[in-house]
């Protein structure tokens, strides 16, 4: 099964125990034998890394590169940018592939799930080693729909850089947007790619000044493009003054030649470069003192004598300290540009010796990843990223140590070191690495085997589903006892659904898709109750009194406080209990049977008769917390989404009439080339099958992304309309 191959990420440092971060868990081709027969048969990959034939030209050249040329990147973007195809042409130019897959025909290399193939999209990550010129590339694909933000979110925590993939006709767009974030918030360093300068549309001006206006972003022209959209045909290497043009009668792009630009042949060309290299050499001097310094005092008179090696030095320590973004472009489909952008990723773009993440690892058996195929091998040094196998109850997130013992020695050791030099990132704290965040599904449905004996093959096939992906959950229904299915959008959960029909070979079937509400409460409440039983000859006696009030704040959990009249002793016994009561009282509001949330629970008295065991001071508790809230005012919160639609200018006006239908709140609608953008907020509620309808509005042109905002009070007809219909009444 895939989850029983896990990657994980090793640091250049080494602290004082044996300890690894299980950081996320890829597909890997290797692993998924039933998947084979997708593959077409024509696909070639090329022998491994350091192999020639079956036989293992250097191993040591597999397993322990230089940690100086080791680049672990992933590419990533908003959905159809062309992360997949820019990440075939890398792995066909290192010479990974010996054919060109496409998208389209459903052959891509890192694209072989059936449902990915099926769909041209990208719905897990996957893992792909190559070497290019020299140095060792550790490439990691990921998805850009909305619904699979998390296999970004857990990429980017073992990856010490990324190429983030923009259309040149549409720059940032909404996805951009969140991945851009994501990386923000792991501190990875980021080359920026424009790809379709081939598109009718493409403008390499607009897609920069979106980078700098909506990522806020100091873009660093590396590149200039020679035309655009159909005119397009190579780019001018702005660094070294010299245009690159790719062979119009080569079919894979491997042909192109590099030419100095000349006075005498390119006359506006050249000017326009030397401009643009001038403005590039201040850009940098100004976010860099040690190049500021060396081009004041060397090459203040005339730029062009500064050393091409001087410059792009620079542009890597800028880039690693993520004061700007380093810009080339080009177009993957059509194979140009791809070349200098694999140039760029081992130039600019860091080794592990120059991220500071820091652990270690010892692992019994270690497999290295190229994709449909995998080396064993006995040893991995730092900076290099791996697949082990056999981990059957590691989940993305938890750090694993050769044992027990050695890694609360090494907690320990950390601790008192960090106490000595009182420093703000101790030993200690880096020791076991943050986990993932993983965002509250906002869909619902049940899911229901076709028999009751194939119950625990579908309880099998969902654990093993909730593995691999932390975004799916699986709750129990206490009123049905139905299996519910919770996940983050309409895709989510039909690509899980198809999952479990080919890889477990289950048909399943699946109830009515519901949005995921919560409830809160608007007024302060008091409520009292007394639980009074008599199991055998022990009688089990608590009374509670609570208060439950609105918080001013946004909070998923209650917020829980005690009174000043609650004995402490009392609460020291007693504490876990009484918080596991107002916890399970909050999962299910009065209204709906929804979360509750923005709740504070406040303990005013309790009384306990000796002998009462915890588990009835919880019952009581729980009781009491849902007494008070069925007492106050209460209010239902439906998730609100950001709402992007691209459509051209001819339908927009249909478009506009279809979301105030649907309540949207339109906030802004911007021009993008000869596109409109609607930006703006809708209730999920209102957006279900929007895309059906939105192709049939659009002729099948227009394009939209969802994202979710927050939760917000529904109106009182709005409420009254659902309370209704989920009474049965409408």
């Amino acid at each position: 099964m895939l989850t029983n191959l896990r990657i994980f990420a090793m640091s250049h440092q080494t602290i004082p125990s044996v300890c690894i971060n299980n950081i996320c868990c890829y597909k890997i081709r290797a692993s998924l034998k039933r998947l084979k027969p997708h593959v077409p048969l024509g696909r070639n990959c090329s022998s491994l890394p350091g192999l020639i034939g079956n036989d293992i030209k250097s191993l040591h050249s597999i397993i322990n590169p230089p940690i100086a040329k080791i680049r672990n990147i992933g590419i990533m973007a908003h959905i159809d940018a062309g992360k997949t195809t820019t990440t075939e042409r890398i792995l066909y130019y290192s010479g990974y592939t010996r054919s060109l897959g496409d998208v389209d025909d459903g052959d891509t290399v890192t694209d072989f799930m059936a449902q990915e193939r099926e769909r041209g999209i990208t719905i897990q990550s996957a893992a792909v080693t190559f070497d290019w010129k020299g140095y060792r590339v550790n490439l990691i694909d990921t998805p850009g729909h909305v619904d699979f933000t998390l296999e970004v979110e857990r990429c980017l925590r073992v990856l010490d850089g990324a190429v983030a993939v923009f259309d040149a006709s549409a720059g940032v767009e909404a996805q951009t947007l969140t991945v851009w974030r994501q990386a923000d918030k792991h501190n990875i360093p980021r080359i920026c790619f424009l790809n379709k300068m081939d598109k009718t549309g493409a403008s390499f001006k607009y897609a920069v000044e979106s980078i700098r206006e909506k990522l806020k972003a100091k873009p660093l022209l590396l590149q200039l493009p020679i035309g655009e959209a159909k005119t397009f045909k190579g780019v001018v290497d702005v660094v070294t003054k010299e245009k690159l043009l790719w062979n119009c009668n080569s079919n894979d792009g491997k042909d192109f030649e590099r030419k100095p630009l000349l006075e005498m042949n390119d006359p506006e060309l050249l000017k326009e470069t030397t401009e643009a290299r001038n403005a590039l050499i201040e850009q940098v001097a100004d976010l860099d003192d040690e190049f500021a310094d060396l081009v004041l005092e060397e090459f203040s008179e005339n730029f062009d004598l500064l050393p091409a090696e001087k410059l792009q030095t620079a542009i890597h320590r800028v880039t690693l300290a993520q004061t700007a973004v380093p810009v080339l472009c080009g177009s993957a489909l059509k194979n140009k540009g791809i070349q200098p952008l694999l140039d760029a990723v081992t130039m600019y773009l860091p080794s592990p010796e120059e991220c500071n993440c820091e652990f270690l690892e010892r692992i019994s058996r270690l497999l290295l990843p190229f994709a449909d195929q995998h080396v064993e091998i006995p040893s991995l040094t730092a900076g290099n990223i791996a697949l082990t196998v056999g981990l059957k109850h590691t989940a993305t997130g938890d750090t694993i140590v050769s044992s027990k013992s050695s890694a609360l020695a090494a907690a320990r050791r950390a601790e008192r070191e960090g106490e000595k030099k009182h420093r703000q990132n101790s030993e200690a704290e880096r020791l076991v690495l943050a986990g993932v965040e993983i965002p509250e599904p906002v869909f619902f449905c049940t899911i229901e085997p076709p028999s009751v004996s194939k119950q625990p093959d579908l309880e099998h096939a969902l654990k093993c589903l909730q593995r691999e992906d932390p975004s799916l959950k699986v709750r129990l229904d206490p009123d049905s006892g139905q299996t519910v299915l919770c996940g983050m959008g309409e895709l989510h959960i039909e690509i899980i659904h198809d999952r479990i029909k080919r890889e477990y070979g289950l048909e399943t079937y699946l109830g009515p898709l519901q949005v995921a509400y919560r409830e809160t409460i608007l007024n302060s409440v008091r409520a009292t109750d007394t639980l009074d039983r008599t199991l055998g000859d022990k009688r089990h006696l608590v009374t509670v009194e609570v208060e439950a009030r609105p918080t001013e704040t946004t909070s998923v959990m209650p917020v829980i406080e005690y009174a000043e009249s609650i004995h402490e002793g009392l609460l020291k016994v007693s504490q876990e209990a009484i918080e596991n009561g107002i916890h399970s009282a909050c999962l299910q509001g009065p209204l709906l049977g929804s979360p509750i949330q923005d709740v504070a629970i406040t303990l005013h008295s309790l009384t306990i008769h000796p002998g009462t065991s915890t588990t009835m001071i919880s019952a009581c508790v729980s009781r009491c917390v849902q007494k008070a809230l069925k007492k106050a005012d209460k209010q239902v919160l439906e998730p609100l989404m950001n709402l992007e639609v691209t459509v051209a200018r001819d339908y927009l006006s249909p478009v506009l009439a279809d979301l105030a239908q649907r309540r949207g709140n339109i906030q802004e609608i911007q021009t993008r080339q000869d596109n409109k953008v609607v930006i703006g907020f809708v209730p999920l509620a209102e957006i279900m099958g929007y895309s059906t309808v939105l192709r049939t509005l659009t002729s099948g042109s227009a394009t939209f992304a969802l994202e979710l905002s927050t939760y917000q009070a529904m109106n009182p007809q709005d409420q009254n309309t659902l309370l209704n219909r989920r009474s049965g009444l409408t």
